[in-house]
This record gives C-alpha cells, sequence and structure tokens, in this order.
C-alpha cells in the first residue's frame, strides 16, 4: 500500500517548500508571504524504493472565518485521507498561539501526528526546537527544506524500510506469531511441535531425517494466532551426501528468516555439540529472538542433569538475554511455560520506541559514559531513533561514528537492552555522520578566476605574504 503523507500548519512555515523537496518537482508555487496555497495538492515521491503520496495544505490558524474556514476544511480532509501526518512549525518563529491551537486539533483528530521543525537553518538546531517540545508530540524532526536538509533522515524513520514490506508479506500468508523450530537430526522437532499443537500434525520416527521439507503449521492457542514451522534437521556440512538434504537444509535457512522467534532444540544427554553452536549463528545472524530448549530431560540423574546446566551456562555465556528451558516433549513437562518466552520475544522484536524516548537513552548514556576521543576530538553522538523491527534497528546520529571501538558499541546495546528491557532479540545498531549541506555542491571558478589562479601558483606567494610568513618565524 501506498502511505500518503499530508502537510499541515500555519501559513508560511514552508509546507510547499518541504512538498517540492520531496517530490523532486516544483508544482508548488512558492513565495515569502503567506496564504499562497488554498487548495490541497497532491504529488508523488520516492526514497529508497517506497513511493508516497504528498498532500499540500493551505495555512491554519486555529480561529478560521470565511474563505479561511472552508481552507481549514480543506486541510482537515487531507488529514482524513492520510497515513501520516507532518505538522510543520517554523524554528525563527518559535512557539505561536496558532501551533498551540493546531497541535490541538490534531490530537483530537485521532491521527497520529508528527512535528516537524522548520528554518532551521543558520541556528542550533536544538535550540530552535527547545520550546516546542511542550507540545508532546512523540517525535520531532528538525529540518531545513529550503537546502534540502534532514528531509532524508525524516523519510527513512516514517516510511517502512524493504524488511518492513517483506514482513507485512509474510504475515499475510502466515498470521500470528511464527515459531520456527530447528536443531540437528534426531533431538525432538517434530515431537515438540506435535506437543505444541496438541495432536499428531506432523510424522514422528525414531530415525534421523525423517522430516525434509519445513512444515508450516497455523493454529490458535487461548485466543491468539501462531504458526509452527517444522524444520528439517541440519548436520555438519561433510555429513551432507543426498541431494535431497542440501535442499531441506536451504528451507530450514529459509524458515529461520520467515520466523519471528526460533526455537533452538537440543538433546540433554548428548549435550551441547558444535553443530548446535553453528545453529545458534545461523539465528543470530539472521537477527531473529531465540529461546533454548533442551530437550531429552526427563530420565537423566541429578548429576548429568548439573553438567549438562554447567555447559550450557558457560558455552552460551554470550546469550545471556535469551531464555532456556529444561524440557520433554514427549511427556510435555516444560513446554507450556514456553509460550511465556516466545510471546516475550516477540513483543522485544515487533517493539516500536518513539524517537524521544531512544534519544534520552543515548544521551543518558553518553552523560554516564562519555565516547572516547579520536585525534584529539570527541566523538558527539547527537540523537537516534529506530529503523526497523524483527530485529529491533536503532540508528544513531553523530561525528565521527567510524571511530567508535566495539567496546562502547558493546555498552551501548548493553545499555539500550537494559533500559528498554529486551528479551530473547539481538538489538542491531546503525552509526551514520550527519548529513554535510555542501556534499552535493561543486567549486566552479569563474574564468577570471582561474586565471588569477595560474598567475599566483606561476609566480608564487606575493612579497606581502612572504614579510607575514617571515614574521611568523
Amino acid at each position: 500500500m501506498t502511505p500518503v503523507i499530508a502537510l499541515v500548519g500555519r501559513p508560511n512555515v514552508g509546507k510547499s517548500t518541504l512538498f517540492n523537496q520531496m517530490t523532486r518537482s516544483r508544482d508548488a508555487l512558492v513565495a515569502d508571504f503567506p496564504g499562497l496555497t488554498r487548495d490541497r495538492k497532491y504529488g508523488e515521491g520516492s526514497y529508497e524504493g517506497q513511493r508516497f503520496i504528498v498532500i499540500d495544505t493551505g495555512g491554519l490558524t486555529g480561529d478560521e472565518q470565511g474563505l479561511d474556514l472552508e481552507m481549514a476544511r480543506q486541510s482537515m480532509q487531507a488529514v482524513e485521507e492520510a497515513d501520516i501526518v507532518l505538522f510543520l512549525v517554523d524554528g525563527r518563529a518559535g512557539l505561536t498561539a496558532g501551533d498551540e491551537l493546531i497541535a490541538d486539533q490534531m490530537r483530537r483528530s485521532g491521527k497520529q501526528a508528527h512535528l516537524v521543525v522548520n528554518k532551521t537553518d543558520g541556528q542550533d538546531p536544538d535550540i530552535a526546537a527547545a520550546d516546542f517540545y511542550s507540545l508532546g508530540f512523540e517525535s520531532t524532526f528538525l529540518i531545513a527544506a529550503s537546502h534540502n536538509r534532514g528531509i532524508r533522515s525524516m523519510l527513512e524513520i516514517l516510511l517502512p524500510s524493504e524488511e518492513d514490506r517483506e514482513e507485512e508479506d509474510r504475515a499475510d500468508r502466515y498470521p500470528g506469531i511464527r515459531i520456527g523450530v530447528v536443531g540437528r537430526p534426531n533431538v525432538g522437532k517434530s515431537t515438540l511441535v506435535n506437543r505444541m499443537f496438541g495432536e499428531d500434525r506432523v510424522v514422528v520416527f525414531d530415525m534421523p531425517g525423517t522430516t525434509r521439507d519445513s512444515v508450516y503449521v497455523p493454529y490458535e492457542r487461548q485466543g491468539k494466532q501462531y504458526t509452527l514451522i517444522d524444520t528439517a534437521g541440519v548436520r555438519r556440512r561433510k555429513n551432507v551426501s543426498e541431494v535431497v538434504e542440501k535442499f531441506s537444509i536451504i528451507k530450514t535457512l529459509q524458515a529461520i528468516d520467515d520466523a519471528h522467534v526460533v526455537i533452538l532444540v537440543m538433546d540433554a544427554r548428548q549435550g551441547l555439540v558444535d553443530q548446535d553452536l553453528h545453529l545458534i549463528g545461523f539465528v543470530l545472524d539472521a537477527g531473529r529472538s531465540l529461546v533454548i530448549a533442551v530437550n531429552k530431560w526427563d530420565g537423566m540423574d541429578p548429576e548429568d542433569r548439573a553438567k549438562v546446566k554447567e555447559q550450557v551456562k558457560r558455552r552460551l555465556d554470550f546469550l545471556d538475554y535469551a531464555d532456556k528451558h529444561y524440557i520433554s516433549a514427549l511427556h510435555g513437562s516444560g513446554v507450556g511455560v514456553m509460550y511465556e518466552s516466545v510471546e516475550a520475544c516477540y513483543d522485544s522484536a515487533m517493539a516500536k520506541w518513539p524517537t524521544n524516548r531512544l534519544t534520552a537513552i543515548l544521551q543518558d548514556a553518553v552523560a554516564q559514559h562519555q565516547p572516547p576521543m579520536v585525534q584529539g576530538r570527541r566523538i558527539k553522538l547527537r540523537y537516534a531513533h529506530q529503523g526497523g523491527s524483527n530485529p529491533p534497528v536503532i540508528v544513531v546520529h553523530g561525528n565521527q561514528v567510524d571511530a567508535l571501538p566495539g567496546s562502547y558499541k558493546r555498552y551501548l546495546e548493553n545499555t539500550f537492552r537494559k533500559v528498554l528491557k529486551v528479551t530473547g532479540s539481538p538489538i542491531r545498531f546503525e552509526f551514520r555522520a550527519g548529513e554535510n549541506p555542501f556534499a552535493s555542491k561543486v567549486d566552479r571558478l569563474t574564468p577570471r578566476q582561474k586565471v588569477k589562479k595560474d598567475n599566483d601558483q606561476k609566480q608564487g606567494p606575493s612579497p606581502k605574504k612572504k614579510r607575514q610568513k617571515s614574521l611568523k618565524r
């Protein structure tokens, strides 16, 4: 579905300028006086392959009469049609009574509006936006529409990414929480699927390789929808010889991508082996939430159980955020409790956090432990926003972010995980340097400047510059 974005705000705050920048056109008239736009105007734009429709509207004041009242109706009609509402304010003029009236209208409309502080060029953006935070919007963007600054970052947050669009397609095919069950051959994956499903839905036999293809089983439990994915066992590469088994492994890796939460099943009587660690690596590389199920726990004596628990704790120390369950899929002990972990993992993987909250967490983390200095300059991390889900992606903007050491990135991950209470799901960070407003400008010399430059290079420095250089010495 193509998103529809409506631009609303007081007259002369830069709505038409932003409209032209987003559509890469000059369809909207722009002039330095209020009231130029009266009817709502539609345009089409695209960002990173995602198409969207923009609606430019006339200026609102909050107490319209006559012609202004009809213009206000047109603007509110655009708000009703829109999926995303951008409320523009003037960063130079500051907060006005009209802005407060329009903000109240946006709240009463029931639409989730985003505050956009325009005209921040030539001043400190944070100071320009300070007064507007009192309006109480969850997300605030600082832009300079006339210079095309900050618009790409804003669209990146507002528009669904390619991963989000793929997730919507998967949700249409497989409803509810998708749970992938993976592991080595003959560890009890199909037995666990049948136990979770409540009936013998997939074939179970005491022979490795019984399951050849990934089996998707939709069902409902306690009013909630789930889709269980039983997969073929994955052996070490040197042991894989049949062509069918090679395709089965590919299907298993695709099932991991399709899942929201992956349950890795391991055999308690064989202990944690290297192939289990390889499978965990596949799951983490795919960015999926993880639950560890140690199966065949029944019938083991206390000493062997203690050894297995110690091995899991020692070798999976890097997965301290993932829940571990010791179960018997055959008898059903411990299986029902796994649903709590699955739902907690799903909530963490699909969580949406406002930009203001992520930025506040980042600022608190930086205040508690500052980034190191690089070549005499302190690395600056300015703000953070969410860049995707399943896994959660947090995009951090700042200066010299390429020089940020791995230890500080791990510190940020641990801090965000603790504050946001993320369970079972990995968190990915992307660090981006700020936009350079002069990056697209080319320094072109006039013919007269070129001649002067050539003469200066031939003649060397002037006598005046030579005297200044000798005085400095």
